[in-house]
């Protein structure tokens, strides 16, 4: 089947930076309203966030804040081993997706599609349109170039194949509303980052007391930015002695001419406490809107009685040693 054959009939508008057709922002706010309008699914999905409750913890150093959203049980529950990927249909690619489902085509390889089950009031996922495996750092520039154009109502993020994306073997991101994720305001206070770099128009800090590793990396230089993240990425492979992408999950905003990378090194993908029995049992699977301090629950017994205690040691047990990422940062001094 020709590309054309599929994608066309899913393609609600075009959107191309290069000639400014139209703000993609409003061109998100169109999509949505049709696509409420004639999808059950979606409609349902969003009409649920009226039931969301919201509790803030204060953990040891930072805050964090749990969200009750039963409906996010199909991807905090998703069964990512590798066979059952490989027999399932991808729901992300363009054949696969609901009858109802449209989405705004973007640099005529990305297809921005209404998440049917959200977190936030506004999510959306963002598709590559062939079928290729989640990879950062072949798609950096997508990713920042998204993040612009997607500015200054939202920031976009990226979960590794092997630490939070449901389906690690198609390139995807997601867009939130800007700020909602809490490290999006850490981020920037300059009470809590501790720059290590600063050369080429490109800066890079840590934020101090954060209970979980994370690097940010700023520049208003589209190119040295990309030239950094790549060299980063051959470091930090070195230093693991890996082939492949690094566990990691990324944000990346673009506001007031500045790029930001927001990125949480992991070690592991889900904490030994999601693989008890019984009421033992906590359904919570870090990704990057629960690194960034919004964590997703589905289950209610979950939501009201995880504490400070149990945040702390599930950030850090999946989050890198602070030793691995001190090697990184000097490195790339």
């Amino acid at each position: 089947m020709a590309k054309a054959d599929y994608i066309t009939p899913k393609v609600f508008a075009c959107f191309n930076s290069a000639s400014q057709n139209a703000a993609l922002p409003k061109l998100c706010s169109e999509l949505f309203a049709q696509q409420q309008s004639v999808w059950q699914q979606m409609a349902e999905g969003y009409a649920s966030l009226e039931f969301l409750r919201v509790r803030e913890i204060i953990c040891n150093g930072f805050t964090v804040k749990v969200q009750f959203n039963p409906k996010r049980i199909v991807s905090t529950g998703a069964d990512v081993d590798p066979v059952v990927i490989n027999n399932r249909k991808c729901f992300l690619c363009p054949e696969n997706l609901p009858e109802e489902q449209q989405g705004i085509l973007c640099q005529n390889d990305y297809l921005l599609l209404c998440n049917p089950v959200p977190i936030f009031p506004r999510h959306f996922t963002i598709s590559c349109v062939h079928h290729a495996q989640q990879d950062f750092e072949s798609s950096i520039d997508a990713m920042l170039d998204l993040a612009r154009d997607l500015s200054p109502d939202y920031a976009i993020f990226y979960n590794g194949p092997e630490c939070g994306a449901s389906a690690p073997d198609h390139l995807h991101f997601q867009a939130s509303p800007r700020l909602a994720i809490p490290v999006e305001r850490d981020a920037v206070n300059v009470q809590r980052r501790k720059r290590f770099y600063y050369k080429n128009h490109v800066a890079g800090f840590t934020l101090m007391n954060y209970g979980r590793a994370v690097m940010i990396i700023e520049s208003t230089d589209k190119n040295q930015l990309r030239t950094f993240i790549h060299a980063m990425f051959i470091e930090w492979k070195k230093l693991l002695h890996l082939t492949k992408e690094p566990m990691v999950n990324i944000l990346c905003s673009y506001q007031e001419n500045i790029w930001r990378f927001i990125i949480f090194p992991r070690q592991k993908h889900r904490p030994n406490v999601y693989f008890k029995e019984g009421n033992d049992r906590v359904l919570i699977s870090p990704a990057a809107v629960d690194m960034g301090g919004l964590i997703v629950t589905p289950l209610e017994k979950d939501f009201l009685n995880v504490d400070a205690v149990l945040i702390e040691s599930i950030f850090l047990e999946v989050s890198e040693k602070n030793k691995i990422v001190d090697a990184l940062l000097e490195k790339m001094i």
